[in-house]
Order: C-alpha cells, then structure tokens, then sequence
C-alpha cells in the first residue's frame, strides 16, 4: 500500500509540473521503492512490466533504477532498437559534448539514417548522457596575516538631490581571523576602490601579505588563461605597500569564498531592513558594527574564540604601514570654458577667473576636488554626488565681478580722456579730493554725447580754472556758453518722440518791454 502510494506521490508531481508520463525517469524515487524494485526484478524474477503494473510506476524508471544498480539482465533479452546501430556514435557525441541538446543531438542522428520519434529518441539519450562529476574541495587554512580577500558588492541605489547614485559596498575580510571591514562608495571608481583599501589598512593598522580579487576591471584588466593584465594602477598601489596582489581563477568563486560569505553577512545581518539618512551615517554605522557586533561572532575555525579575540592575535603580524599613505586621486585633463567653471561628474567647480580657456588639472578622492595648475593648488571643494550643481568659492565670483565694473569704468576713462584731454586732469583733481571717480566718469560721458568733445574741453578748462573739478561746475559752464550763443538746449536723439517734444527749445521773452511800464511820463 505504501508503494502505491509513494508511486501515485512521484506520477502527481510530474503531471502538476506539465511533464509527459516518460519524463518521470528524471523524478527521484523514494529509496523503499527502489528496493522493492530491485527485490522484485533480482529475488522474484520479475519483468520490468510486470512490476511496473504492479507498483504503478512507469517502466522507463524501473529500467533506471536496475541500471544505476548494475544488477544482471534477468528474463528475456529486451528486443532490438532502431536506436542501437546509432549508440557508438551517440556516446561518443556526448562524451565529447556533455552538454548538447537531445533535439540538436536528434538532428545529428537524423542525418546519419535514424528515423524514429524525437520524443522517445530525447528519452534514451537521457539514459545514455553522463552524469557531471561533483568536485570535492579542500578547506583553505592560512596562516595569521597572510591572506585578506577584497571585492565589491551592489547595494541598490539611492538619491542625492537630483541624482540617482549606486550604493557600493567595498568589502575586505582577513581570511585568518576572518575580521571584516565595511565601507559604501557612490560608485565603483578606481580612487573609491584604492580609498577603500587604505581605510582598511588605517583600521588594521597593517597590510596583509597577499591580497585576493576577482576578476574585476579595477585588478584585472586583461586575462588570456595564465596570462594576466594587471591594471597599473593597482601594481604600483600594491607596491607602495608592499603586497602581493593575487586575482582568482576564472569562475572559482570557492576561492575567495571568505569575502563572498561576508557579505552574505552583511546583507543579512548589518543592511537588511536600515534605514539610509546619507553615506557619511551609513558608513558611521558600519564602522560600529564591524567593531561590535561582527567581531563579536564565533570565528568560523576556531569555534571557542571570537572573531575579537583571534583577531587581536593576527593584528601584531601585519606588515607595518608606509611612512605615507599612497595618494588615491583621480587625476583628470580638463579644460575651462569662458566661464571659470570646469565639469567633473555631473556637476561644475569654480575656479579663479583668471584661468578661462585655459587646461587644468583636476584631482578627485571619494571626498575633496582640488583644482591645480602645474604645482599650484587653485581650487579646492567638497565633492557634491549631485547633478547639475555649480559649486562655487565665494571670492572667484566676486573677484570676477569686481573686476567686471573696474574694466567697465577703465572703458569709458579711456573713451573720455581720448576724446577730452582736459578731462584727465579733472580726475586726477577729484581722486585727489576723494571723490567718486565713477560716477564723475558717467557724468561727464553723458555731458559729452549732449554737447561734443569741443564744447566739454572748453568747460572743463573753465572749471579747472575755477578750481571746482567737479560734474556740476563743468555743466553750469557748458550752459553759460549755450546759452550766450543763443543755442536750444541739446537733447539725446536716441529719446522717444514725447519726451523730444517736453524738451523743445523755447525762447524766452525779452523783458526790455516792461521796462517802460516803469517810465514816468512828463504828463
């Protein structure tokens, strides 16, 4: 009763997954009803028929179950396939091609004369292709501060103002103690990746002897078998702190397993379900969960000791650090346009406007941007992960707008002492007096379009000559002398008509006509 129900239990399953009856070969079945197959065919002599119509099981699988026991051929031998003159070749096939498909495989044989079904054609190739061979693994051991594993993990992304910036974990675990240090990026850079080495070093205080990676583009940037390409970069950061830097075998992810489970660790223990204020929080936090509760954890080869405890014995065994620490930077070209901007990622940085259409130098770490020419540091800002911003240092716009009105009031000066020699003097004599040489500058270019460079010359030598250097004195003589010639008053042309018609010369009456009301008349 049992066999006939785990057999209904095996024929459900195939039929509710949309398999056809001769599919369930590939369906496991329980081990009591293997046994009794094996006791029916080999004790009771039993037909593969035979038992199938009794324990309801198809008879495709009761052949798989006597083949993989290797038990003798008992009864008559099983009647000749079209199939059999086509089995060399097909073992050969996929001994060669493990992998190939029952319908290209079908194809093949249909070339070479085999006319049978596809489907039951795809059923004894199943019979026939080898199982893959499982690899057994050796356990790593490593030595204390010999090995630490490094890589990158996605954490989704997030927003910063306008932007939207992936959120990078970079992950580097002591492959001894088995000590993890956390830091998030804004992206995946080669400064970022480096930024993240020296800040685990800075909290070990000491450099592992070898460092393993995968075979990402920040280590390796070319890999033809046992050929490798390092990218240059990473060599001469490696040998500035005197490491060696290993990268992986292609797909053996089981050799950097120790970083690959951290940060398994790390997503389930330390990101799941956080709330993510800004980076500068999200990795204030991470800090104090490596240091609390990630050491605190059983260290995974020696059960009785924590993570804390094995790592204070591996700590004294680093190598010790550089003098100094390596310069992470990015170092990039840039040009500034008309305006003292230059773009880096996403966003503008100010720069002294004396430096327009001019090639710089921009130096970029996960933190600071800093703007030189040659050996000279022109700018320096905090790096912003926004879009489209314009971040400025207050005194390079306003030294761009004070130089603005300063070449403003030299343009008219120079127009004005061009055309008025006289005026020149008149300056001199009013920045002496600690007037204001911009406004008198604009009064007197507008007296100058009013009424010429002949008549302003004269007027400013009067006034010169008064000892007034000042707009107002140069005006009253301009008029003393228009209205002696009996001129109209000058008007600009550029007005409109009204106000050319509110300004029309209008003479005045002579008064000699009243002055005889005043007479006395002999009567």
């Amino acid at each position: 009763m049992f066999a006939k129900d785990s057999c209904a239990v095996v024929v459900s399953l195939a039929v509710s997954h949309g398999m056809p009856r001769e599919d369930t070969t590939t369906v496991a079945l329980p081990p009591d009803l293997e046994a009794k197959i094996l006791r029916y065919y080999h004790a009771e002599k039993w037909r593969v028929g035979t038992i199938a119509r009794q324990l309801h099981v198809h008879h495709s699988a009761i052949s798989r179950v006597i083949a993989q026991a290797g038990l003798p051929t008992v009864g008559p031998k099983p009647r000749p396939s079209q199939v059999d003159q086509f089995l060399p070749f097909i073992r050969q096939t996929l001994e060669k091609f493990p992998s190939l498909t029952a319908s290209r495989l079908y194809d093949m044989v249909r070339g070479r004369g085999y006319t049978g079904n596809p489907d039951h054609f795809r059923h004894l190739v199943a019979r026939y292709r080898p199982k893959r061979q499982v690899e057994a693994f050796l356990r790593l051991r490593t030595l204390p501060a010999e090995q630490a594993q490094v890589d990158w993990a996605h954490f989704g992304h997030i927003t910063i103002g306008q932007a939207k910036r992936p959120l990078m974990a970079f992950v580097m675990v002591l492959s001894y103690s088995r000590s993890i240090f956390l830091h998030f990026f804004l992206d995946a850079r080669m400064e970022s990746f480096l930024a993240g080495h020296v800040a685990a070093f800075k909290a070990w205080n000491g450099v592992p002897r070898i460092l393993l990676y995968d075979n990402l583009k920040s280590a390796v940037l070319e890999r033809q078998g046992d050929a490798i390409h390092f990218n240059p970069e990473l060599l001469k950061f490696a040998g500035h702190y005197r490491y060696d830097p290993r990268p992986v075998a292609v797909a053996r992810g089981n050799e950097k397993g120790r970083v690959e489970r951290a940060i398994q660790y790390v997503r389930s223990s330390f990101f799941a379900a956080r709330d993510i204020n800004n980076i500068d929080t999200l990795n204030a936090q991470a800090a104090a969960w490596c240091l609390g509760h990630a050491a605190e954890r059983r260290c995974p080869d020696q059960q009785s000791l924590s993570v804390r405890e094995v790592l204070a014995q591996e700590l004294p065994r680093l190598l010790p650090l550089p003098d100094n620490p390596y310069p992470v930077a990015t170092q990039v070209p840039v040009k500034v346009a008309k305006t003292p901007y230059v773009r880096f990622d996403l966003n503008d940085y100010s720069v002294p406007h004396t430096h327009v259409q001019r090639r710089l130098t921009l130096l970029a770490d996960p933190h600071q941007i800093r703007i030189v020419d040659g050996t000279q540091v022109l700018a320096t800002h905090r790096r912003s992960y926004d879009k489209g911003q314009q971040i400025e240092e207050p005194k390079h716009i306003s030294a761009l707008v004070e130089e603005k009105h300063a070449a403003r009031r030299l343009r008219a000066t120079d127009r004005l002492v061009s055309a008025v020699p006289a005026s020149q003097d008149l300056l001199i004599q009013a920045a002496e007096r600690g007037s204001n040489l911009g406004a008198i500058t604009g009064a007197l270019m507008r007296l100058l379009s009013r009424y010429g460079a002949a008549e302003l010359q004269a007027a400013i030598v009067e006034a010169l000559t008064s000892n007034v250097p000042h707009p107002n004195t140069v005006r009253l003589f301009l008029e003393r002398r228009r209205e002696a010639r009996e001129q109209p008053p000058p008007v600009d042309l550029a007005l409109p008509d009204h106000v050319l018609k509110r300004d029309a010369p209008v003479q005045p009456h002579r008064l000699e006509s009243y002055d005889k009301l005043t007479e006395q008349s002999d009567e």
